[in-house]
C-alpha cells in the first residue's frame, strides 16, 4: 500500500465490513492479495449483525449454514443464533484470518468515481481520499433503515426509533408502545418486549405468513463431536442446504406452498385461540410472494391482553398519540418502527459513478440490473457484492456471496495474467442474463402471488431476489468468463499521481 499526495492508493478498496466485505478480504488473502482496505463507516465489524442489536433478534437461517465455509463454527450455541453470536463470529473471523490491519473504521465513502484516463476508482471518505484500480461494494442490502413519511411524526414528543438503531437506554417498562409494521424484525422484538411494556399497539398493514421456528440449544456432546469430527459439521451443513433447496419449487410453482400453507395456518390456529384476531393475522396472499418468517412466540405476544393489532393505517401522528385512518387516536409514550430497510434503492447508487459521470442510480433508473448480479456495464472494476436478483426468500445469503466472491478472484487472475487495466460486462451479456432472470421469474409466488413486497422495485420488477436454485447461481457465477466481458488493456505508462 502507498501514499502520493495524501491520496492512498491500494489495489482493491471494499466498502462494508460485513460477511459480504469481510468475506472477500479473507478470500483476498488466501489467495495472496494483500493490497487491499476495507472502508467501514461505523467503529466495527459485522455490517447488519453489529447494527441490529433489538432484543430478541436472531438469524432465521440455521447457523451451520449461515456462516462462511471455510470457517465453519463447532460451537454455535443454538440452530438458530443470536446477533451476539454472529457478530463475535464475524470479529473472530477478522482476527483469525489476518483482516484487522486492512480495516479502516470510521470511514464512510461519500463518493465514488471511475477515472478513465487513470484507470482507477476516486474514492472519497470521511476521513480522507483513496484510489483503487478495483472497488467492490459490499455495503449489503439490509444497511440502511426505511422510516416511513408520516404526516405530523416531527411533531411528536416522545421517544421514536427504527429496530436497526434501538434504543437501549429508553426503558420500555410501563411504557405505552406503537409498533409500525409486521416484519421479520417485528416478529423477534414484540414478543422480546410485550410483557414489559404497558401497552403494545401493533400497526399491521398485511399479515405475514408464518411458520414454527424449529430452533434447540446444541450442547457440549454436539459441540465435542464437531470440534473432533469437522466433516460431521459439514455434512450437516449439507443437509440443511439441501433441504431449503426444496423450498424453491413452492416459488417457483405457486401452487405448490398449499401443503406449506396449511402447516402454517395449523401453527396459527393453535397459537390464537380468538377467531377474530385470527383473522386479522390470517394472509390472503399465497405463501413466499412475501418474505416468510419463522416464530414460536409472536402469535402467543399478541394474543396476550394487553396487545391490540392495529389493522387501519396510519393517517397522522400528534405530539402524545398516533391517528389510525379510521379517525381512532392512541396516546402512545413510543413509536417503534419496524418497517425494514432501503433494499432496491441502495444508498450508494447515487454517489457511485461509472463512466462520463453517470451514477449508478441514473443507470438503474428505479430498477437496478447488473451481470450475474455483480458487474454493470459502463461500471469499469466495479463489484458488487448482493446486488440485484441475489437476494433470497428461502435459505443462506453467504452462500451467494461466497460464489460472487469467486467470480471476482477469478477476475482478478484474468486481469493479472492477460495484462488488462479494466473490465466491464458487455451489454448484451448483461441484457441476456437479466433477461434470463425475469424469464424464470414469471409465473412464480413473486409475480403471482398476489401481493405486492419490498422485493420489488419502483417498476414493480422483482430486482431483488434470484428465482431459482442457488447451486446454479453459483455454477454460473463462481466460473469467470472472459467473453462476457469488455477489457481495456493496461497502459504502457502509469498515469502521473498514481502509485503503484
Amino acid at each position: 500500500m502507498a501514499g502520493s499526495d495524501s491520496v492512498t492508493h491500494v489495489a482493491v478498496a471494499i466498502i462494508g465490513s460485513g460477511f459480504g466485505g469481510l468475506g472477500t478480504a479473507i478470500r483476498l488473502k488466501q489467495e495472496g492479495i494483500d493490497d487491499f482496505v476495507v472502508l467501514e463507516r461505523a467503529g466495527d465489524v459485522g455490517g447488519t449483525w453489529r447494527d441490529n442489536t433489538y432484543p430478541g433478534c436472531a438469524c432465521d437461517v440455521q447457523s451451520h449454514l449461515y456462516s462462511f465455509s471455510f470457517a465453519p463454527n463447532p460451537e454455535w450455541s443454538r440452530s438458530f443464533s443470536p446477533q451476539p453470536e454472529i457478530q463475535a463470529y464475524l470479529k473472530r473471523c477478522a482476527g483469525r484470518f489476518g483482516i484487522t490491519p486492512h480495516l479502516r473504521p470510521g470511514h464512510e465513502v461519500r463518493g465514488a468515481e471511475w477515472d478513465e484516463a487513470a484507470r482507477l476508482w476516486r474514492i472519497e471518505t470521511s476521513r480522507g481520499p483513496f484510489t483503487a484500480r478495483v472497488l467492490v461494494m459490499a455495503s449489503g442490502a439490509l444497511s440502511d433503515p426505511l422510516v416511513p413519511r408520516i404526516p405530523g411524526l416531527e411533531s411528536f414528543r416522545g421517544t421514536t426509533f427504527h429496530s436497526a438503531h434501538w434504543d437501549h437506554g429508553y426503558d420500555l417498562h410501563g411504557k405505552r408502545v406503537a409498533v409500525i409494521g409486521t416484519g421479520a424484525s417485528a416478529i423477534q422484538f414484540v414478543p422480546a418486549i410485550q410483557p414489559e411494556v404497558a401497552r403494545l399497539h401493533l400497526f399491521q398493514r398485511t399479515p405475514p405468513w408464518i411458520i414454527p421456528r424449529h430452533d434447540r440449544a446444541l450442547g457440549e456432546r454436539e459441540h465435542r463431536l464437531f470440534r473432533r469430527f469437522p466433516a460431521a459439521q459439514r455434512a450437516v451443513r449439507a443437509g440443511i442446504y439441501l433441504a431449503r433447496e426444496a423450498f424453491v419449487f413452492g416459488f417457483r410453482h405457486p401452487r405448490a406452498m398449499r401443503l406449506a400453507q396449511k402447516a402454517a395456518l395449523r401453527h396459527l390456529r393453535e397459537s390464537v385461540p380468538d377467531p377474530a384476531l385470527r383473522a386479522k393475522l390470517t394472509p390472503d396472499w399465497t405463501m413466499g410472494c412475501k418474505r416468510v418468517l419463522l416464530s414460536n412466540d409472536y402469535f402467543p405476544a399478541v394474543a396476550r391482553p394487553n396487545v391490540e393489532l392495529v389493522t387501519e393505517g396510519v393517517a397522522e401522528i400528534r405530539e402524545h398519540s398516533i391517528v389510525s385512518t379510521d379517525g381512532t387516536e392512541r396516546p402512545v409514550d413510543a413509536i417503534i418502527f419496524g418497517t425494514g430497510f432501503r433494499v432496491t434503492d441502495q444508498p450508494l447508487a447515487p454517489v457511485v459513478r461509472g463512466r462520463c459521470g453517470v451514477t449508478l442510480a441514473e443507470a438503474w433508473a428505479g430498477s437496478p440490473k447488473a451481470y450475474l448480479g455483480s458487474t454493470v456495464a459502463g461500471f469499469p472494476n466495479l463489484f458488487i457484492l448482493l446486488g440485484p436478483n441475489t437476494g433470497l426468500g428461502h435459505t443462506s445469503v453467504v452462500y451467494m456471496i461466497e460464489a460472487q466472491v469467486e467470480h471476482l478472484l477469478g477476475a482478478l487472475h484474468h486481469m493479472r495474467r492477460r495484462g488488462v487495466a479494466a473490465l466491464e460486462p458487455r451489454p448484451e451479456a448483461q441484457a441476456a442474463f437479466v433477461a434470463g432472470v425475469d424469464e424464470r421469474m414469471r409465473g412464480t409466488v413473486w409475480t403471482a402471488g398476489g401481493c405486492r413486497s419490498w422485493y420489488l422495485d419502483a417498476t414493480g420488477r422483482n430486482s431483488t431476489l434470484w428465482p431459482d436454485f442457488t447451486w446454479r447461481f453459483r455454477r454460473r457465477a463462481a466460473r469467470f468468463d472472459p467473453t462476457a466481458y469488455l477489457a481495456t488493456p493496461a497502459a504502457r505508462e502509469r498515469p502521473s499521481g498514481v502509485a503503484a
